[in-house]
Order: structure tokens, then C-alpha cells, then sequence
């Protein structure tokens, strides 16, 4: 299992998700969003993995840019917005190899523990 952690230090599921696989003796690679952020194909590889754009968005965020993608139709249009503004991201990503989820999701991390 090789996870990954992309998250900021303000956020509280971040640390929520660290202190998940901290505790479980589970290493991790912590990214830090605001400043690496995610590649094209990282952005790409978790999109198909979390099953589409709107999955992905924090629509509980407080971005001016969230009134524009409730209004944008086009999927693509959305996927551009959102890989320019990472900010809209909700937190954290966590990957495994191409599985992945966003948010705070222990039920499907403890799934891919009993996998290995």
C-alpha cells in the first residue's frame, strides 16, 4: 500500500486522515496542497477514481468560483476550473496507487487495508 495524503495544514480533515493512518502504523507521503498541489495526471487519475467533477468539488467552500461552476454546464469546462483552482478541492486526497477518495472517508481506507 503506497498512500498519499494531499491535504493542508489548516484543514481538519487533513489531520484527521494523518492521524487515521498514524495510527494504524500505515506510512504516508503528506502533500501539501497549497504548495505542490496535484499534477495533470494525478488531478486526472483521481478524477476517474472518485467518479467525476462534481465528486471531487467542495461545494461547501467559500470560493467565488463555486457560483461559476454551479452555473457551468460543460464537465470539461469544470475540470479546467477546478486543475487552475486546486483551492476548490475538497480535502484531503488521499491515493492509493489509482484508487483514491476526497474527504474524510475511513470505511474505504480500512478496505484497502484488509486487501493488501
Amino acid at each position: 500500500m503506497s498512500i498519499q495524503i494531499f491535504g493542508t495544514a489548516k484543514s481538519f480533515d487533513t489531520k484527521k486522515a494523518e492521524r487515521w493512518f498514524r495510527e494504524r502504523r500505515i506510512p504516508f507521503q503528506s502533500v501539501d496542497m497549497k504548495r505542490f498541489g496535484l499534477s495533470g495526471r494525478e488531478f486526472d487519475s483521481v478524477l476517474r477514481a472518485v467518479g467525476g467533477i462534481d465528486n471531487l468539488i467542495d461545494w461547501d467552500g467559500k470560493s467565488p468560483e463555486l457560483d461559476l461552476l454551479r452555473w457551468l454546464g460543460d464537465e470539461r469546462q469544470k475540470e479546467d476550473k477546478v486543475f487552475d483552482h486546486q483551492e476548490l478541492i475538497r480535502l484531503p486526497v488521499v491515493r492509493n496507487g489509482k484508487q483514491a477518495t476526497v474527504g474524510y472517508t475511513p470505511e474505504i481506507w480500512q478496505a484497502w487495508k484488509t486487501e493488501k
